[in-house]
Order: C-alpha cells, then sequence, then structure tokens
C-alpha cells in the first residue's frame, strides 16, 4: 500500500469516526445530513451530492446537497418523477449511469438538466434498514467515469451512517414511528431555506453565502442550525455574513 492509499484510508476512517462520535451526543440531524454530503464530495470522485428522504405518505423529499447546482437538479428530479434516484429508492439498489447523455439515457428529461448543469455521470446509492427504504444519496460527476468497487463501499457505509444518524433520533426521542421523525428532518428543511432567503435578500448575498453565514453562526454558538435559522427567519436574530466555506443546502 502506497502512502496515498494510506492517506485516503486514514481520511475515510477519520470521516466515519467523526460522524459517528456525533451520534453518541445530542446531535441536529439536518446538519449531520450536510456533513455527510461534504464528505462524499471531499472523499470520492464526484463533484456534488445530494439526500433524498421519504415523506410520512412515502414521497421523496430533499433534505441536503452540497452545491446549489445540485439542488436543483434533485428538485427537477422530483418534479419530473425521472431519475436514478426515484429509481434507487423504489428498487432498494445502487443505480450508475456513467453517460447521461439525453438521447442514450434511461431518464431523457433528467439527463438534459444534468447535462445542463455539467454533470456526465451519477451513482445513487440507497438508505436502507433490512426491508424498508428510507431515501436514497445521489453522487454527481463531471467526468464520465465509473466508480470502484471501493469507492462504492465507502459511497454505501456513508449512506449507512445516514441512516443509522435517522434511526438514532428516533430512539432518543422514543417514537415508534419512523416517518414522524422523517418528517422533522423536512419540517427543518423548509425553515433553513426561508432563512436562506431573509438573510440572501437582506444582505443582498446568493443562497451560499446565506446558508455558510448560518452554519458558522450555529457552529460558532454550539446552537442547532435549524433554532438558528428559526430565529433569523422570525426576526429575532441578525447574524454577519461570514465567508463562505462552499457548501449549500
Amino acid at each position: 500500500m502506497n502512502s496515498e492509499d494510506r492517506g485516503k484510508e486514514r481520511a475515510v476512517a477519520e470521516a466515519l469516526v467523526s460522524l459517528a462520535d456525533s451520534l453518541v451526543d445530542d446531535y441536529d440531524m439536518i446538519e449531520l445530513l450536510h456533513r455527510l454530503a461534504a464528505e462524499c464530495v471531499r472523499l470520492l470522485p464526484v463533484d456534488a451530492a445530494g439526500l433524498l428522504l421519504s415523506d410520512q405518505r412515502g414521497a421523496l423529499r430533499l433534505v441536503s446537497s452540497s452545491t446549489e447546482r445540485a439542488r436543483m437538479l434533485e428538485l427537477f428530479q422530483l418534479q419530473a418523477e425521472e431519475g436514478p434516484c426515484l429509481d434507487c429508492f423504489r428498487t432498494s439498489r445502487q443505480v450508475s449511469s456513467t453517460d447521461l447523455t439525453p438521447a442514450e439515457s434511461r431518464w431523457p428529461r433528467f439527463a438534459a438538466q444534468a447535462s445542463a448543469a455539467g454533470f456526465t455521470a451519477v451513482h445513487a446509492l440507497p438508505l436502507r434498514l433490512r426491508d424498508e427504504t428510507i431515501g436514497a444519496l445521489n453522487l454527481f460527476s463531471s467526468t464520465a467515469q465509473t466508480m470502484g468497487a471501493d469507492e462504492l463501499r465507502i459511497g454505501q457505509a456513508l449512506a449507512d451512517v445516514a441512516t443509522i444518524s435517522i434511526l438514532q433520533e428516533r430512539a432518543i426521542r422514543r417514537t415508534d414511528i419512523l416517518n414522524e421523525q422523517l418528517q422533522t428532518a423536512l419540517n427543518s428543511r423548509i425553515i433553513i431555506e426561508q432563512a436562506k432567503g431573509v438573510l440572501a435578500e437582506r444582505n443582498q448575498i446568493g443562497v451560499n453565502e446565506a446558508f455558510s453565514a448560518l452554519r458558522g453562526y450555529a457552529r460558532a454558538h454550539n446552537l442547532r442550525l435549524t433554532a438558528v435559522a428559526s430565529d433569523v427567519t422570525n426576526g429575532t436574530l441578525v447574524i454577519p455574513v461570514a465567508a463562505t466555506d462552499g457548501h449549500t443546502a
């Protein structure tokens, strides 16, 4: 094993340990899912990641994405009811495509939108617990490349951590209904989106900068991201615009 391989193994181990440590104590699930999307981009040969969860009616909803382009593409996929993440969720199996050329793709409308966003390949990984699938993780690449078996295992491990985090929150709150916890995440997402809009309009900045400001304030003051977003939305908190970290919701 060369030094590059050892460095990659160490990075993967550190990411999984860090995420696992977050589950031991009280944690903000939305923030954890954003961290998972960021770790996918850092550890895997992909340019963006998005995470979808099912709501109480079994429909998929976006809860996290690493870039604005990925967020818009995920929303289009849901609106068009066509794409790899939907197929992955329905079949509980990994779905991959290294050629998103609209004429060649099994999802022509999604492929056209993905190409316009600069993505050439996609890999979708299920969030599953035994026979139940609660969501899917999308990994987008700007180059037509096939992920190796080891890289797919890393991606699936990160997807499994997301599943564990959702189930852990359910256990902490002593509820027997998984959908209730998923709905909590989706409701939090709406609050965060509203806060991003408030900050962006108030400071005349982009949504990336607005989200970075929210995350930065929450981290600096040891507060939950959703609590900060709620205070910004209802006008009880005014926060400065911090330097961006390159991620978006």
